[in-house]
């Protein structure tokens, strides 16, 4: 029997993104968030949420462009000081050793050592409540040569990342590979279609 726990922000997993912008200054900043993910296939888009109290929340309403990087396992640490500490009041990527680097298709800078970057232009900016939703449109992905598999593919058993868990306040391994998806539920699939009429097993398969 489920219990109920309340109407609360819990859904796993939630994403350990690093949203990268510029100030009024041209200072970089690197933020730590978990309210994030892909909203849109075309145009490819993310949408992330951030409160209006943020330093990055003023240098996304300037620059109209930000950047997510994904670290690997080995960058927990820096992961979460970006994250605990304001870019008002500390420098975030000298204090980590991390180094800023200028995209060359938005105004905002990525974190060099992470394997994976998302280069995005805000299109949308939207005042939920608590938070404001920025939805930026995905001008390029950028991933570690190393991180690649022989087919160009990124591969997530070589860029490592893990996620947040807002129950309990930790990050976690994102675990082993459980099945290739539009694969593994297929066997559902066949039992539908052979109780279905000859016509539709034949291949005339309706939309679901």
């Amino acid at each position: 029997m489920k219990k109920s726990i309340g109407a609360t922000t819990l859904v796993y997993p939630t994403p350990v993104f690093i949203i990268g912008t510029y100030d009024r200054d041209d200072k970089p900043n690197a933020m730590a968030l978990a309210w994030g993910g892909i909203c849109s296939s075309e145009p490819p888009s993310v949408a992330i949420s951030v409160r209006k109290v943020r330093y990055t929340y003023d240098n996304l309403m300037d620059r109209k462009a930000f950047t997510i990087s994904v670290p690997s396992e080995k960058f927990v640490k820096e992961s979460d000081y970006f994250g605990i500490v304001s870019g008002k009041n500390e420098d975030k990527f000298e204090n980590s050793g991390l180094r800023p680097v200028p995209s060359k298709i938005v105004d905002a800078p990525y974190v060099g050592e992470f394997p994976l970057v998302l280069e995005c232009r805000v299109t949308h900016v939207t005042d939920l409540g608590a938070h404001t939703q920025f939805v930026g449109e995905i001008k390029d992905v950028k991933v570690e040569e190393d991180c690649l598999d022989e087919e160009g593919i990124p591969d997530v058993s070589k860029i490592l990342p893990f996620w947040y868990s807002p129950s309990d306040h930790r990050y976690y391994a994102m675990g082993m590979n459980l099945g290739e998806a539009y694969h593994a539920g297929s066997e559902f699939r066949q039992k539908r279609i052979k109780e279905c009429s000859p016509t539709i097993w034949a291949g005339h398969d309706p939309e679901g």
